[in-house]
């Protein structure tokens, strides 16, 4: 099957499956940048399911090939669809995949996917930890918002295997953002690393008064919790 015809599929099998009601809610959610077809995660997940039995997972050019079509698509859930196919595959990919995870990023950016590349991105750096580095340093400088937010939210995951050198130097670069996705970013990638370590946290938090509001605000949330 080509990705064009795999990509058909998934838009007809949605848009018979969808809720137009509950689409209105949804986008309106999402400040009306997005189509939706009406479709609730897990609804969506299992169709996607029923599709990856049906048709298959597609792998290496046509893999990306149905994932561009997809973030073509304006109806959102489409481009969960592809994320999903994306992330079925990424242990078996190889280390220049991650050109076209950036890719992914910065189209149709918003929040919702960029979170999820992000977590896919950190999966991928553990697999290749020799392009962290220079990758998060070219992301850092390109000035766009969405590449320097998974910059600082691809650790999530790390626990005490988290950088915090270069979790706690790319918060600085950035502290002077005006960016609500940065700050917020920062607080959160601040919040997750304190469940391993509160009071190296603490201090940073304590130590750098310049940090925006919101980010300590979001990074203190679980300090002195445990």
């Amino acid at each position: 099957m080509t990705p064009a015809t795999y990509h058909s599929h998934v838009k007809t099998l949605f848009r018979q499956k969808g809720d137009p009601e509950r689409a209105q809610g949804q986008m309106a959610y999402m400040r009306h940048q997005f189509e939706y077809y009406g479709l609730k995660s897990p609804e969506w997940m299992a169709l996607a399911k029923q599709l990856f039995a049906d048709k298959g997972v597609l792998e290496g050019e046509a893999l990306k090939e149905l994932a561009r079509l997809c973030f073509e698509d304006e109806y959102r859930e489409v481009n969960y669809f592809a994320l999903e196919m994306v992330q079925k595959g990424l242990k078996k990919q190889p280390e220049d995949f991650i050109d076209f995870l950036e890719e992914l990023i910065t189209t149709r950016s918003w929040w919702d996917t960029v979170d999820w590349i992000s977590k896919l991105v950190g999966i991928h750096f553990r697999r290749f930890p020799h392009l962290i580095r220079p990758i998060t340093e070219r992301w850092m400088a390109s000035e766009n918002i969405w590449l320097q937010r998974v910059c600082l939210i691809f650790q999530l995951m790390y626990k005490d295997k988290t950088d915090a050198a270069l979790l706690f130097d790319y918060i600085l670069r950035l502290q002077h953002s005006k960016e609500f996705f940065i700050q917020k970013g920062a607080g959160w990638a601040l919040r997750q690393y304190s469940k391993t370590a509160p009071e190296v946290v603490k201090n940073f938090i304590e130590t750098h008064p310049g940090l925006p509001a919101l980010t300590k605000r979001e990074g203190m949330k679980w300090v002195g919790r445990n």
